[in-house]
């Protein structure tokens, strides 16, 4: 092993501690309660601020069940498949009238990058004051019609339309029939 590939290695255990940790939903608490290691140190060296002993990296794979060799492995480690079951999705209540609104995108990303399966009743609607600034969303519809409304733009859709549009203005969408389905990004810069 070179010393580039020795610095490779010690470059990428920070970043492989902290995905493992989030992968299994675990806090820098946790994972010192588990491992041993004090919240500080784990954080310190997830963000690359401190170099871990061996015993420390020991303790920290051992508490996040991830495999030593593999944390020091110069190529990526495989991910695993995260499985939201359909019965297990976040909802929203209480949004609009007549509309379900299932969350399928991670909860940290509320704010930045936020998707959603939306399904209308018969005349359901959601109506949205404007977001943060730049903010814009990506609407297709997968089932009936919907009108989508950007200010004072309104557009008619139908199954397979897709309408990219500003949603840092007050915005809607409307079913415009027998009820609808949509799949809906929301990209807050």
């Amino acid at each position: 092993m070179t010393d580039q590939d020795a610095e490779a290695v010690l470059g990428r255990i920070p970043g492989r501690l902290k995905e493992a940790r989030q992968a299994q939903g675990l806090s820098l608490d946790a994972v010192a309660k588990l491992s041993g290691v004090s919240r500080s140190m784990v954080s310190q060296i997830e963000r690359g601020e401190s170099n871990p002993t061996v015993a420390t990296l020991w303790n920290l794979t051992r508490a996040l069940q991830v495999d030593f060799a593999g944390l020091l492995a110069l190529d990526a480690p495989r991910r695993a498949i995260e499985v939201i079951r359909a019965d297990q999705a976040p909802t929203i209540t209480g949004h609009g009238r007549g509309c379900h609104i299932t969350i399928l995108s991670e909860p940290e990303k509320v704010g930045q990058y936020e998707v959603y399966d939306i399904r209308f009743e018969p005349d359901g609607a959601l109506e949205s004051e404007a977001h943060g600034p730049g903010a814009r969303e990506h609407l297709t519809v997968l089932e009936g019609a919907l009108t989508v409304r950007s200010g004072e733009t309104e557009e008619l859709l139908r199954p397979g339309d897709t309408a990219r549009y500003a949603a840092d203005l007050a915005h809607a969408i409307r079913d415009a029939g027998e009820g609808a389905r949509c799949f809906l990004i929301v990209e807050t810069p």
